[in-house]
C-alpha cells in the first residue's frame, strides 16, 4: 500500500472529482443523446424514451454502488493484514487501491443486473419487440463512472426524483417542452448530481399541469 501526504491524496482526488464531474456532463450532453437516437427507432413516445434512460441511470448507480460495496469490503479485509496504521488511513487505502485497480470491477455483471431490472420494470411499458440491451453502451458508461465516483471522499451520487414531486429550481432545470408555470415535476429526464446533500450539476425534469 503506497504511503502518500494528506496534501497529494487531496489533490488528486480534486482532480479525480473534476474529471468525474465532466465525465457525467459529457455522458448527459452526448451519450444519452446517442441513447434516446437509439430507442426512438422502436418507441415513437418520446416521453417514453426520456423515462428509460432516466431509470437506466437511476439503476446503473444503484447496481455500481452495490457492486462497489461488497468489492470495498473484500479489499478491506486484504489490506488491513498489513496495514500498520490507523481506521481512517486504512479507509483512505482502500479507496486509492480501488481507484487504480478499476479492473476489479466487474462492469459486465452490473450491466447485466441493470438490463434485466429494467425489461421488468412494470413502470417502463415498452414494446415486447424492445429490450433496453438497445441502450447497453449508456449503461456501461453509467456504470463505470458511479463506480469510480464512490472512491471519492465524500463520494458523488445522484438525487432520486419522485413524480409528483415540487419543482426544485436549485436542484433541477425545466426541460425546453415544459410548462414553466406548473408546479409540479411530471417525470424526470436526468438526475442531479450531488455531494454531500449539496447540488453540483444540475438534473433536467419535465413540468405540467
Amino acid at each position: 500500500v503506497r504511503s502518500w501526504s494528506p496534501a497529494r491524496l487531496c489533490r488528486l482526488s480534486a482532480s479525480r472529482r473534476a474529471c468525474l464531474i465532466a465525465r457525467f456532463n459529457f455522458i448527459y450532453a452526448q451519450e444519452r443523446l446517442t441513447a434516446e437516437a437509439s430507442l426512438t427507432r422502436f418507441i415513437c413516445d418520446m416521453e417514453m424514451v426520456q423515462r428509460i434512460i432516466y431509470v437506466a441511470a437511476v439503476e446503473s448507480f444503484r447496481a455500481a454502488k452495490m457492486a462497489f460495496w461488497k468489492l470495498k469490503i473484500s479489499v478491506k479485509e486484504t489490506l488491513a493484514l498489513g496495514h500498520s496504521g490507523g481506521p481512517e488511513s486504512l479507509e483512505i487505502a482502500v479507496l486509492d487501491y480501488i481507484a487504480c485497480h478499476k479492473n476489479l470491477y466487474d462492469v459486465c455483471c452490473s450491466i447485466h443486473e441493470v438490463i434485466c431490472s429494467m425489461n421488468t420494470n412494470p413502470k417502463l411499458p415498452c414494446p415486447a419487440e424492445v429490450d433496453c440491451v438497445v441502450i447497453k453502451s449508456l449503461i456501461r458508461e453509467l456504470c463505470c463512472l458511479a463506480f469510480a465516483m464512490q472512491t471519492l471522499i465524500p463520494p458523488l451520487d445522484i438525487a432520486f426524483g419522485v413524480d409528483g414531486e415540487l419543482f426544485n429550481r436549485t436542484m433541477y432545470y425545466r426541460s425546453c417542452d415544459s410548462d414553466f408555470t406548473a408546479p409540479f415535476v411530471a417525470y424526470h429526464v436526468w438526475p442531479a448530481l450531488m455531494e454531500d446533500g449539496a447540488v453540483i450539476v444540475k438534473g433536467e425534469v419535465v413540468t405540467k399541469k
